[in-house]
């Protein structure tokens, strides 16, 4: 992986008119990017139909048309990957429902709970997911970014907090809260 610097360095030139910067940035993030499209098809049911090469490749032509992002580091750029890639799946996942009726996508929270709770280990629709984190984006959206950051984007604790400007303690604490209020949201008998 090339180093974390570089690549800040590179989204600087972009943002200043530079765009065969951005060219250069993406091939130094593009595999991990394709790790946290792995993970997030690997979560999904069997018989999706989008590919994480796609995913990535789909994710990489929104991020260019994002000129007005601030890209401040390597962590926000993969934030804002995760972000694209979230609102990847789910498109697809409206596009799939309206063609199809009752055709759901269900994804593992294996990402969100403790290993051990049963609630991890049961699938759960995508676009449900997607309208727990919009409900907790109202009431906490701080916490709601947190679990993009997390789940969607596999940034570690301490990317996280690079990238929401907190303390790893915040972020550590905050995580353990948003993770029980979406297994609430998710699990509402439990």
């Amino acid at each position: 992986m090339a180093e974390k610097g570089e690549i800040t360095r590179l989204l600087d030139q972009w943002r200043n008119g530079e765009a065969e910067a951005f060219d250069r940035v993406f091939p130094l993030v593009y595999d991990e990017m394709r790790r946290i499209a792995r993970r997030q098809m690997a979560r999904e049911a069997r018989h999706h139909t989008l590919e994480p090469t796609a995913l990535v490749h789909e994710a990489y032509l929104k991020l260019v048309d994002q000129r007005q992002a601030n890209f401040e580091s390597r962590a926000h750029f993969l934030a804002i990957a995760s972000q694209m890639i979230r609102r990847i799946l789910v498109d697809h996942v409206r596009a799939r429902n309206a063609e199809k009726r009752d055709v759901a996508l269900t994804i593992s929270l294996q990402g969100i709970g403790e290993p051990t709770a049963a609630t991890t280990t049961e699938p759960v629709d995508l676009l449900h997911l997607d309208n727990a984190l919009n409900a907790l984006d109202r009431k906490h959206p701080g916490k709601a970014r947190l679990v993009e950051l997390r789940y969607f984007g596999g940034l570690t604790i301490e990317e996280t907090a690079e990238v929401l400007g907190l303390s790893t303690a915040t972020v550590k604490r905050d995580w353990v809260t948003a993770k029980a209020w979406l297994l609430r949201a998710l699990n509402p008998a439990t």
